[in-house]
Formats: structure tokens, C-alpha cells, sequence
């Protein structure tokens, strides 16, 4: 039986610097051709080796989660959680991208010292599985006219392949983006028209999601048709239970807020609570949580 994720073996092909604080892998092997990308929040994990002592390398099987469980837990490898930026099967090419902040965390050492030809697994999704595979929460039918987008730099990635697809419909619909990023140097220069796009350096004197939640108090713009009724709130569950909220209803106004737990938590209860924004068109995802290692 084909599972949706399974595990792919691939090798570093080469590392390409996006931004001061972005880097970008571009991986290979036979198996990519196998892989799927369903959506452009598609989430991936990435398998890296342990510093001390030996990390065990998974089968290739339908049960690469079982597998994993199954060796003791000083052999498993760390597992992070990555957006499948860019698949190019017929090249076998897939684009992960980074976001650096030293050696505090297995993924940005490994991205900050990987060479062409280092080995790695991938947990992706199988393009031999026929059904939805899913690992994403993006959505946007032929009724989307407008979309608000929040994300930090651990979340870019995914935020810029959605504005990359919009791009590419005949008629893309108004999207409001707020993008926090570590530099001034980690702005890119983005050109869509139909897209207002905020971007917001900390500069190293700012807290994390501070400029975020700020800019969208001051900025973001909810059409009524956007709003809840009274009803609506009332069966809100508690902001605590809540940092991952998958929209549920298609329609003309779509939100996809991604971002550190506890900041993703605060947009949340103002865009729900103060703002009335519907819950069934808003999409809430903790991609990290301050003190938690998330690289």
C-alpha cells in the first residue's frame, strides 16, 4: 500500500544565498522524480544526523514513522519540519530554504556547512500516492479575491511561493502581505500588483513578531463580508487551545498567518476577537515556539 509521505534519499547539489539570513538548498537524486508538491505551504521533514554518536539512516518504506519509533532515541535522527519551496521533478530538483542564525540548531548548522554531495532524507510527499497527501493549509479556489498573508522568516518561504501563485492566475486577487524578517538586507525585491506588500526588518533591536503584530493593527484591512456573526464567536473555542486553525470554508477572502507560537496566538485573538474576522476563512499556523528548538 502507498503511503502519502515517504521517505526520499538526496544529495546537497548546491547552496545559494537568497538573503543575508536565507539560504537556499538545492537538493537531487533519482527518487525526486517520485516526489509530489501539492500546495506551496507543502510541509517536509528533514532528517539530520545527531552530534554525538550514530543517527541510523530510515528505510525506504510506507512505514518510515513506525520505523523511526522503532529505534532507540539516541539513534533517531532530529527531525525538522521545512516547506517543500520548489519541485522540479523532471530535473529531480527540490528547493528547501533556510533561515540561519548560527549553530544553535541542527538545521542551520547543517545548511551553514553542507558541501555539494552531503547526503540527506527527506520526508515528503509520494507522488505515486493517488489521493490528497496534505501537509498544507493553503487553498484558493477560482472565488478567492482577496487574501491576507502574516508571516515571520521561518514561514517566507511558504508566504512567497502563495504570492508565486497567484502571480500565475489570469486574474489574481488583492493580497495584503505582512513579512517580518531578521535585516533590512533580508527584504527582496518583489513586483506583483496585485499585492501590497509590508515588509518589516527587526534589525536586531525589535522582538520577534513585535513589527508583525503592530503593522497588522495598524494596516490590515478586513472586508465585512470577511466578518463573523455573533454566533461565530461565541463557539470559538479559548485562544489557549488554538495555534494551528486550518480554514475551513472557500470564498472570496482567504487569511494565512504563520509565525511563532506565542505570536501566532496574539494575531489571532485580534484578528478573531477584536477584528471579527470569520474563523472558517482564516488559517492560524505555530511554524516555531520561543525556548523550543525549531532549526
Amino acid at each position: 500500500m502507498t503511503a502519502s509521505y515517504r521517505i526520499f534519499n538526496v544529495t546537497l547539489r548546491r547552496r545559494v544565498a537568497v538573503t543575508p539570513s536565507l539560504l537556499r538548498c538545492v537538493f537531487t537524486g533519482p527518487e525526486v522524480a517520485h516526489m509530489k508538491h501539492e500546495a506551496p505551504d507543502q510541509r517536509i521533514k528533514l532528517l539530520f544526523a545527531r552530534s554525538e554518536g550514530e543517527t541510523a539512516r530510515l528505510p525506504v518504506s510506507a512505514s518510515w514513522y513506525q520505523d523511526y519509533l522503532a529505534l532507540p532515541r539516541e539513534r533517531r535522527p532530529l527531525m525538522r519540519t521545512y516547506t517543500l519551496r520548489a519541485l522540479r521533478r523532471a530535473a529531480c530538483e527540490l528547493d528547501v530554504e533556510f533561515v540561519l542564525h548560527g549553530d544553535s540548531g541542527p538545521a542551520s548548522r547543517w545548511a551553514m556547512h553542507a558541501k555539494p554531495g552531503d547526503a540527506l532524507q527527506i520526508v515528503a510527499p509520494d507522488g505515486d500516492f493517488q489521493g490528497d497527501s496534505g501537509g498544507y493549509e493553503w487553498a484558493a479556489d477560482d472565488a478567492l479575491r482577496e487574501a491576507l498573508l502574516v508571516a515571520d522568516e521561518t514561514a517566507l518561504p511558504a508566504a512567497l511561493g502563495i504570492l508565486e501563485q497567484l502571480a500565475r492566475k489570469p486574474a489574481p486577487p488583492r493580497v495584503q502581505a505582512f513579512l517580518e524578517v531578521p535585516l533590512a538586507q533580508d527584504i527582496q525585491p518583489l513586483r506583483y500588483p496585485f499585492a501590497d506588500i509590508h515588509w518589516l526588518a527587526r534589525d536586531g533591536d525589535t522582538a520577534h513578531g513585535a513589527r508583525l503584530l503592530s503593522a497588522v493593527r495598524e494596516a490590515a484591512a478586513l472586508p465585512v463580508r470577511a466578518l463573523a456573526t455573533a454566533q461565530d464567536v461565541q463557539e470559538e473555542e479559548n485562544d489557549d487551545a488554538l495555534i494551528w486553525q486550518r480554514a475551513d470554508r472557500a470564498g472570496d477572502f482567504r487569511a494565512w498567518v504563520a509565525a511563532e507560537s506565542g505570536v501566532v496566538k496574539r494575531l489571532r485573538h485580534y484578528l478573531m476577537r477584536e477584528r471579527q474576522l470569520d474563523p472558517a476563512r482564516a488559517s492560524f499556523m505555530a511554524y516555531w515556539a520561543r525556548g523550543k528548538s525549531h532549526a
